[in-house]
């Protein structure tokens, strides 16, 4: 199973996030590659089974610019054969806390990927309780992932 974590960041929370899924998809004896969404070719997107996409909120609820091409590219891009979990963080101070991840995991499922888990939003820096929600999510994402396969197998 192929999987690609692809973050964005301003302060390093996303990123942080993006370690731990990176580090709790190896314990798990999955090999994932991490890369920033505004470094990827969104074409290699493809070659993966699972995409992870961990985004934190702009503004006024935003998607950030560094991810705003991806978000736009997602639009038109048919993904069927894509297991994907959203994930990010944000600030309750702000009334559109984490709307990013909500509009990712939206325009993810539109291009008919299989959602893997619930999105999880994380208040600032992951703390140990936000590893333990991550862990879950990722258990999610391998589970929904073996499913949907052995469906297809069938």
């Amino acid at each position: 199973m192929q999987v690609l974590i692809m973050f964005t960041s301003m302060t390093g929370n996303d990123e942080a996030i993006a370690d731990i899924l990176f580090r709790i998809f190896n314990d798990n004896c999955v090999q994932a590659d991490v890369s920033r969404i505004e470094d990827t070719d969104y074409a290699c997107i493809t070659n993966y089974d699972v995409l992870v996409v961990v985004s934190y909120t702009y503004e006024d609820g935003e998607v950030p610019r560094p991810a705003y091409d991806f978000y736009e590219w997602l639009e038109h891009e048919k993904l069927s054969s894509l297991t994907f979990g959203v994930c990010g963080s944000g600030d309750t101070f702000y009334e559109d806390f984490c709307t990013a991840v909500d509009n990712f995991d939206s325009r993810l499922e539109n291009t008919g990927a299989i959602r893997g888990a619930d999105p999880v939003k994380v208040e600032l820096y992951p703390e140990a309780e936000d590893e333990q929600r991550l862990g879950n999510f990722v258990l999610s994402i391998l589970n929904t992932k073996k499913g949907h396969d052995e469906n297809q197998n069938v």
